[in-house]
C-alpha cells in the first residue's frame, strides 16, 4: 500500500472513532427518564451548562462528521 493510502486510513479510523464518542457523550432528546433519575433536583445553572455542553457537542459533531466525509472521498480517490 502506499504511504499515503495507509495516513488517510488511520485518519478515517481516528475521525470514526471520535465521532462515535461525541454521539455517545451528547444527551438524549427525550428527557422523560432522566428527569425521573435526577427528581428534578437540578439547579438553572446546571441546566444552562448541560444546555452549553450540548450545543458544543453537536457542534463538535458537524465538524467531525464533515471531516469524516472529506477524508473517505479523498481516500476514495487516491485508493
Amino acid at each position: 500500500m502506499e504511504p499515503i493510502v495507509i495516513a488517510l486510513s488511520i485518519v478515517v479510523l481516528l475521525l470514526a472513532l471520535g465521532l462515535a464518542l461525541l454521539v455517545l457523550m451528547q444527551s438524549g432528546k427525550d428527557n422523560k427518564l432522566s428527569g425521573a433519575i435526577a427528581g428534578g433536583m437540578e439547579t438553572f445553572l446546571g441546566k444552562s451548562k448541560s444546555s452549553t455542553m450540548d450545543r458544543n457537542l453537536s457542534i463538535a459533531t458537524i465538524i467531525v462528521s464533515t471531516l469524516f466525509v472529506i477524508a473517505v472521498l479523498v481516500l476514495y480517490m487516491v485508493a
